[in-house]
Parts: structure tokens; C-alpha cells; sequence
């Protein structure tokens, strides 16, 4: 278990599922998220993912619980390249009580700790929605510059929005962000 100041990253439990069903089918969690996500979720769904999330190697994936022990969200790093020492961060704060408060922050900077110190990965990156500043801010707290847009790249509520990708580096993560 990986601590911060406001949360620990822990291993997902089958009894999570119901809950990250829940989060996965609110449209004001899902709008967030992967193109995919936006439909409807079942627990089927989440509990085949669950029971084949360890197969590939290249995931590492965390429930975000606050310090009490209460679930709140979801994060972790895929594709990861340990040749190229590269990973992608996906992260969600399904419970909005949480939204805004620095859960986010703290739960992408606790990941960014456990992947340069003791995976020795050297760049993270991700993809963010133009349209979530909230997030943007929370990845630019962490460390996060932007490196590039897919401009017009999401169509969602009938319009399209730019993508951000941003990346944090080992040096840069090692000065402070």
C-alpha cells in the first residue's frame, strides 16, 4: 500500500465492482473518461475485467481509498514499457464528495512516486479533455506539462473537443514537478 498526505493507493477488491459500476454508468463521472466508458456498464463487465486485469503485465492498477479506508476512486499506469521506461496514467474520483478537494492531486502524485522510484520508469503521460479544467489543473499541480493536442480528437454531446496529452518526466518529477 502506497500512502500520500489525503489518500493510499490499494489493491481493488472484488467487493469494490459494485461501486465502480455505479461511478462507471454516472454520466457526470463517464463524460470524463475513455471514449468507451460512455456505455452502460454492467457487473459482468467489471467482473471479467477484474478477474483478467493481471494477465497482462504491463498494468498497474490501484483503488484510491482516503486515509480512513474509504473508496473513492480508481488509478493506475498502463502500457507500461519498461524497455522505454514509458507509462500511460488513467485515473478517476468516482465519488463526487470528493471532486475538487485535492484527492486527485495527491492520488496522481502518490502513483508518480511508485512509478520513478520503484518502477524506475523515466516519462508518464496522458490524455485529458479540453473540457475537464478540474483535471488539468490537478495533472499541472502534479508535474504535468502539456506536450501536444488531438485537436477536435473526442466527439461527445455533439460537438467535438480537443485532447491534451500531457507527460511528466523522471528529471522533472525529481526537481519537484
Amino acid at each position: 500500500m502506497f500512502r500520500g498526505e489525503k489518500i493510499q493507493l490499494g489493491a481493488v477488491q472484488r467487493e469494490y465492482l459494485p461501486k465502480y459500476v455505479e461511478w462507471l454508468n454516472d454520466w457526470e463521472v463517464a463524460r470524463f473518461l475513455n471514449p468507451g466508458v460512455a456505455a452502460p456498464f454492467n457487473l459482468e463487465d467489471e467482473t471479467a475485467w477484474f478477474e483478467n486485469r493481471n494477465k497482462s503485465k504491463d498494468n498497474y492498477v490501484f483503488a484510491i481509498l482516503t486515509l480512513e479506508g474509504k473508496l473513492i476512486g480508481n488509478c493506475g499506469l498502463h502500457r507500461v514499457d519498461l524497455k522505454n521506461r514509458s507509462a500511460v496514467f488513467g485515473i478517476f474520483i468516482g465519488d463526487k464528495e470528493y471532486w475538487g478537494k485535492g484527492y486527485g492531486t495527491d492520488a496522481t502524485r502518490t502513483l508518480l512516486r511508485f512509478a520513478f522510484a520503484e518502477l524506475g520508469l523515466n516519462r508518464i503521460e496522458l490524455e485529458v479533455y479540453a473540457f475537464n479544467p478540474r483535471a488539468i489543473r490537478a495533472y499541472e499541480k502534479a508535474g504535468f506539462r502539456r506536450d501536444g493536442v488531438h485537436r477536435q480528437g473526442l466527439y461527445r454531446e455533439g460537438k467535438f473537443h480537443d485532447e491534451y496529452i500531457m507527460c511528466i518526466l523522471r528529471e522533472e518529477w525529481q526537481a519537484g514537478g
